[in-house]
């Protein structure tokens, strides 16, 4: 497990094309989201069903790629020990725009199966502790997201 992420680190800092530093990027960020959609160690079909689309609109990518995405992060998710890894390769190159609709996306996953974990909250409020964002822009990304959730259901 600690070779796998040293390799996951690694593989960040030696990125040294364009390409394979926004590769990078998207993974630490979809990694995140399956953070959440294993923190209650469930998986919904409402979860499944929205991460997808979730990836492609928080990241900006096609479905066929937010899949391959998922795979690969499960892999490197799987592996991680902590949140810190990722989020210090997001906070060093996410704009605060970018933290807040990762957060979003955070919540609108835990609110997907209609009821928060929990460990889905502890994650999300962790990540944004780690994100540095004010805790005023966690509970307003978490009303966006249940405002919209309470739509869509």
């Amino acid at each position: 497990m600690i070779t796998k992420l040293r390799r996951f680190l690694e593989a960040h800092t030696q990125a040294v094309s364009p390409e394979d530093k926004a590769h990078q990027l998207k993974l630490a960020a979809a990694s995140m989201l399956l953070e959440v959609v294993f923190a209650d160690e469930t998986l919904s079909p409402q979860e499944a069903e929205l991460l997808p689309k979730l990836l492609t609109e928080t990241l900006s990518m096609s479905q066929a790629d937010a899949q391959v995405l998922i795979d690969e992060a499960k892999k490197v998710q799987g592996n991680a020990t902590s949140l810190f890894e990722f989020t210090t390769a997001i906070n060093a190159e996410f704009s605060l725009e970018q933290k807040q609709q990762l957060l979003l996306a955070m919540w609108q996953l835990a609110y997907a199966d209609g009821q928060l974990s929990q460990y889905e909250d502890q994650i999300i409020r962790r990540t944004a502790d780690l994100l540095y964002l004010k805790h005023s822009e966690l509970i307003h990304m978490r009303n966006i997201a249940i405002e919209t959730t309470s739509h869509t259901q």
